[in-house]
């Protein structure tokens, strides 16, 4: 199996998998805006490549891990993407979270060019994704899927096939993220409560660990928060956004939402509140002002 890989976009997520990939002897081309976050896995046996396209050269498959639709279509389809230098019957992994329409539009350029699209969102955090524990929502046909079973499963441990319709991996992420978002605001509402009624929240969080409110994410990032750790792992705005994703599909789909509606308001709140440049973590912040 040809194990060269290309990522575009090195960031938390797509650092981690590209750390991961070296890891276990594969050959990675990483292109990011940010020479620093290529130069990071340059000791690693990465290399950077100036371009997506030059990082699609002579890879089986490339990784886009960017933020939006918009940085999405960009890598792949502009003059020096990824769709003009990956050679045909190459596979393209769509990892960010973005709108199931997108996902099908782009998965559509590609196969008009000979590509083949994986619909891949991926979830768990930077730490899981270095160390293959992170979970893939895969949609593709079952052939892209034979062909490219040996990158998934080292990416992930947890590869779940959601279906073969182009979009059906970002549904489930929506799906998915729409109720972490819920889970963290009522994480943070419930530790700025107790804050409030002067209990220990390191010591009510322990509680809640081992009892019925107890969630990952809401354990992951309060404990960060209660040690007043802010640092980025996941930006606001990247949930802010999620949220106002799901919520379109669910109107699209003849959905009324209650509390996702609710739970995006909080990162709105958040990000006005001036915290958008922070971990996730800093909806205590709001709660607990």
């Amino acid at each position: 199996m040809n194990k060269h890989v290309g990522i575009v976009g090195v960031g938390n997520m797509g650092g981690g998998m590209a750390a991961r990939l070296l890891g276990c002897g594969w050959q990675v081309r990483a292109c990011d805006l940010v020479a620093e976050r290529m130069q990071a896995l340059v000791p690693l046996g990465g290399s950077a490549a100036a371009t997506p396209a030059e990082a699609a050269r002579g890879a089986a498959a490339v990784i886009v891990c960017v933020v939006d639709a918009q940085q999405a279509e960009s890598v792949l389809f502009e003059p020096q993407g990824i769709a003009g230098a990956l050679a045909p019957g190459g596979a393209v992994l769509l990892c960010p979270t973005i709108a199931p329409a997108d996902v099908e539009r782009l998965a559509a350029g590609l196969a008009e060019r000979g590509l083949h699209a994986i619909d891949a969102p991926m979830s768990g955090g930077p730490a899981r994704a270095r160390d293959g524990s992170m979970s893939l929502m895969v949609a593709c046909e079952d052939a892209v899927h034979d062909a490219q079973r040996e990158l998934l499963d080292t990416l992930s441990g947890k590869v779940f096939r959601v279906g073969t319709r182009p979009g059906d991996g970002a549904r489930t992420k929506l799906v998915n993220n729409l109720l972490a978002a819920i889970n963290l605001a009522g994480a943070a509402e419930a530790i700025a409560l107790a804050q409030r009624l002067g209990l220990d929240p390191a010591r009510t969080l322990d509680v809640i660990e081992q009892s019925s409110g107890q969630s990952w994410i809401g354990s992951d990032r309060m404990r960060r928060a209660i040690d007043g750790d802010f640092a980025p792992r996941a930006h606001v705005t990247l949930l802010q956004k999620d949220t106002r994703l799901a919520l379109e599909a669910a109107r699209a789909a003849g959905f009324a939402a209650r509390l996702g509606p609710v739970a995006h308001q909080a990162f709105n709140d958040a990000v006005q509140a001036g915290h958008a440049g922070l971990d996730d973590a800093a909806l205590l912040k709001l709660f607990a002002a």
